[in-house]
């Protein structure tokens, strides 16, 4: 798939959600989402946990 097709889809959902369930449907909504594309890349295998521990601990900047 395109990602343009997978970004147009994924903002069709949130205006869904927000429609449908007004704001806290759509924060709920966007935070799962979050944390599943965060289980699917550490299923994966493509994600740096030290990486990520470094940065929430302050050791390391994203940048």
């Amino acid at each position: 798939m395109n990602l343009s097709v997978v970004c147009a889809a994924f903002g069709a959902f949130l205006a869904f959600m927000a429609f449908a369930f007004g704001f806290w449907g759509f924060v709920v909504s966007a935070v799962f989402i979050g944390v599943g594309v965060f289980v699917g890349r550490a299923a994966g295998g493509k994600l740096d946990w030290r990486g990520v521990l470094d940065a929430l601990t302050g050791r390391r900047s994203s940048s």
